[in-house]
């Protein structure tokens, strides 16, 4: 699980991080409402812990700007605001939860796997590679959270290579999936169409997303790319 700690009390931020990720693993602590919202966009949190008063944009302002932009993460509110406009003002905004301080860190773990379950995602929804994303919902692709521009069939490409990434293709199904058998497609399709993927997703000087198997087909890199 990948949590998004934004909380500026220096003191119980260093307590809700080392418990984080003693038992979550996953955990990115920021202590602003510029940095909570940048790293929201820029990583895929499962849950997104706010505190309510952030310095320089409230924990408020940022669920509602996350919501509009389309972010489905878990987010849970940790607050000492107690009242019960600021606790439907929390959940109106797009907050799954809200947490009064103080509180046990038993309860937080509890409310945090329980908007996990809810959240959780189908089986393979997102392909993960290294830097590399592919979103099977919406069809995007993109290399350290920034969306890549695919033709239909460079995507179909990345998509087949991505969903069996611990075998190698051969040239033969590779042919087979994207144009089919009955085509008057050339056999240099697929290596144009490997060239294209290849500039638009490959960073100078860092080995090919797509690798060559020599006398056998492609596969995926999934070592460091």
């Amino acid at each position: 699980m990948n949590i998004l700690l934004a909380e500026d009390d220096i003191r119980l931020g260093k307590l809700m991080y080392h418990l984080l990720r003693t038992e979550f693993h996953g955990v990115d602590w920021v202590k602003t409402g510029k940095e909570a919202y940048n790293h929201a966009i820029l990583k895929d949190y499962d849950v997104i812990i706010l505190d309510w008063m952030l310095p320089g944009e409230s924990g408020l302002s940022i669920c509602r700007r996350l919501r509009s932009k389309g972010n489905q993460s878990g987010i849970l509110f940790v607050t000492a605001k107690d009242a019960n406009e600021d606790v439907i003002s929390g959940l109106d905004s797009g907050a799954d939860d809200y947490i009064v301080k103080p509180f046990e860190f038993s309860e937080l773990s509890a409310r945090i796997r329980a908007i996990y379950r809810r959240k959780e995602k189908p089986f393979e929804e997102v392909i993960r590679i290294n830097d590399f994303t592919l979103n099977l919902t919406t069809h995007v692709f993109s290399r350290n959270g920034v969306p890549i521009d695919l033709t239909k069939k460079e995507y179909q490409l990345l998509e087949i290579l991505m969903r069996n990434r611990n075998q190698i293709l051969t040239r033969e199904v590779l042919f087979e999936k994207l144009w089919g058998y009955d085509t008057e497609v050339t056999d240099n399709a697929l290596d144009a169409l490997i060239k294209l993927v290849r500039k638009k997703v490959d960073s100078s000087g860092t080995p090919s997303l797509i690798q060559n198997v020599r006398g056998i087909g492609y596969k995926v890199r999934s070592g460091n790319v």
